[in-house]
């Protein structure tokens, strides 16, 4: 059973993912067009996160990744194909106790933007992360030991709040800023 763990925000996560970014270039340089540390090890404002660090790799083609499956299990990591989300590939690192996502995507897929819209709002918009942070506080003291329902009840926070991210990037769009 995992046990949904939230700790104080740390400069660590962000030293791990530098760590991490260095071999998965090494790993997807023919198909990498970019990498990005997301999701809210990412986000200092947060406060608190489970503390496994979400990466974000943009490839060339999709259906390529998984030739380097092989690599990222010597690695450590488990291929996870699509995991429910079209077009994806995901991959997981840690059994019991998880340290890393991988969530790669073609480059032009919506849910690229989604990801890096919503890291870039809350790095903006600090009492929303401190908000977003104190709910993951709350859920994973009520859900512990249950990890779905610590997911399902932020899920209506997070959408709310993508919601905002996407209006406020369009806004910033137009207005050129």
């Amino acid at each position: 059973m995992r046990i949904t763990e939230i700790c104080p925000w740390t400069k660590e996560w962000i030293d791990r993912y530098v760590v991490e970014e260095v071999y998965l270039k090494n790993i997807f340089h023919d198909q990498l067009l970019t990498i990005d540390h997301i999701g809210s090890t990412s986000i200092p404002t947060i406060g608190f996160a489970k503390p496994i660090i979400d990466i974000l790799i943009v490839v060339r083609e999709i259906e390529n990744v998984d030739e380097y499956n092989g690599k990222m299990v010597e690695y450590g990591y488990n291929p996870r194909g699509e995991n429910g989300i079209s077009g994806r590939r995901y991959f997981t690192k840690g059994i019991e106790k998880r340290t890393h996502h991988i969530h790669i995507y073609q480059e032009g897929n919506e849910n690229i933007k989604k990801h890096l819209v919503f890291k870039n709002y809350l790095l903006q918009h600090h009492e929303d992360a401190k908000g977003y942070g104190q709910l993951k506080v709350q859920l994973a003291s009520q859900f512990a030991e249950n990890h779905h329902q610590y997911q399902d009840g932020k899920q209506t926070f997070v959408n709310k709040l993508l919601e905002k991210a996407i209006a406020w990037h369009n806004n910033n769009t137009i207005s050129g800023k």
